[in-house]
């Protein structure tokens, strides 16, 4: 199986060469391909060298890409699929990186379940000197499990299986292109959970309970950028994708649509009072607070992750034990 890691960057040339630094010094070989949304920096230049003094030693497994215009995130992350040749893809934004050993412990667990068409692991979230400030939490049980297909929207509806942001997922290629790639009408906002769903369709999905990578957290990330309200109104769009999506054997117990659009309302209304934006709370309308059901599928939600209580609809295989 050859794995490319394709990493996508835009004018940050400072975070970019820790980011190709983790991908070639992986504990096994992979082909890198970084695809550049058109900077207007010296990334163009930075990279050319190092292809350069990688054709020295005799390796050429650095792939370079450069968009004509700038084309966004979505598009970005297409063009480095389309030209990458590994069977498997390993995302990676330019201010993120992986730990040595992941994709080594990502092949491996792949190699036990030939029926996964995505994998994910745990990243820590560290700040721009690279100090761990979270983890995302262990979903399952031993170091890496799998769940079926049958299974896997219902569970990311219910937030049962979170695969995380791009440096968290690897994917097969060839699933990948099957849905035609990331959807630039979400570009940066939702683009990868909806690429996620889509994929999730043609087979199994494979997490690990080990930290692999590392997502930096700082103000000049994307998603900073858009609205609490935004952000709501697109996670329900998300949600309906994810909806339709869920196998019949779930429907019988499946909350409404309706159920799961209050309860969005309701997460969205609390971090916006956090945050202290109350314009936002407003925009969002009130109405979630008073509605039952959604504070019901909020406490199963939070429950379920602090806990990790079973859910006897959701099946989670062990790969490999702790």
């Amino acid at each position: 199986m050859k794995l490319s890691v394709v990493i996508t960057t835009y004018n940050r040339l400072a975070l970019l060469r820790r980011a190709i630094a983790s991908a070639l010094n992986q504990t096994i070989p992979c082909e890198v391909v970084v695809v550049d949304d058109c900077s207007c920096d010296a990334t163009q230049d930075y990279i050319h060298s190092l292809i350069e003094q990688l054709s020295i030693s005799g390796e050429s497994r650095l792939v370079y890409h450069r968009n004509q215009e700038n084309s966004g995130h979505a598009a970005t992350v297409n063009a480095g699929v389309t030209k990458a040749s590994g069977d498997w893809i390993k995302f990676l934004d330019d201010d993120d990186y992986l730990a040595p050993n992941c994709l080594e412990e990502m092949t491996k667990a792949i190699a036990l379940c030939p029926s996964a068409v995505i994998c994910s692991c745990i990243a820590a979230q560290v700040d721009q000197n690279e100090v761990e400030l979270s983890r995302t939490p262990v979903v399952g049980p031993g170091a890496a499990f799998y769940i079926p297909q049958a299974d896997i929207h219902y569970g990311m509806l219910l937030e049962l299986v979170p695969f995380g942001t791009p440096v968290q997922v690897a994917c097969r290629r060839d699933a990948f292109l099957q849905t035609g790639g990331w959807d630039s009408q979400l570009d940066a906002n939702c683009d990868d959970i909806d690429s996620w769903i889509r994929i999730s369709q043609f087979g199994d999905a494979i997490f690990l309970n080990q930290c692999l990578a590392y997502r930096t957290v700082w103000s000049g990330a994307y998603n900073h950028k858009f609205s609490l309200t935004k952000r709501l109104n697109t996670n329900i769009l998300i949600k309906e994708k994810i909806y339709a999506f869920v196998d019949k054997k779930h429907h019988s117990y499946l909350p409404s649509f309706e159920e799961i659009k209050n309860y969005l309302k309701l997460h969205w209304i609390l971090v916006a009072v956090k945050q202290k934006q109350f314009s936002d709370t407003l925009k969002m309308g009130l109405s979630a607070i008073i509605y039952w059901k959604s504070w019901l599928i909020l406490l199963s939600a939070v429950l379920s992750r602090r806990t990790h209580t079973k859910n006897t609809y959701l099946r989670k295989i062990i790969l490999i034990n702790s």
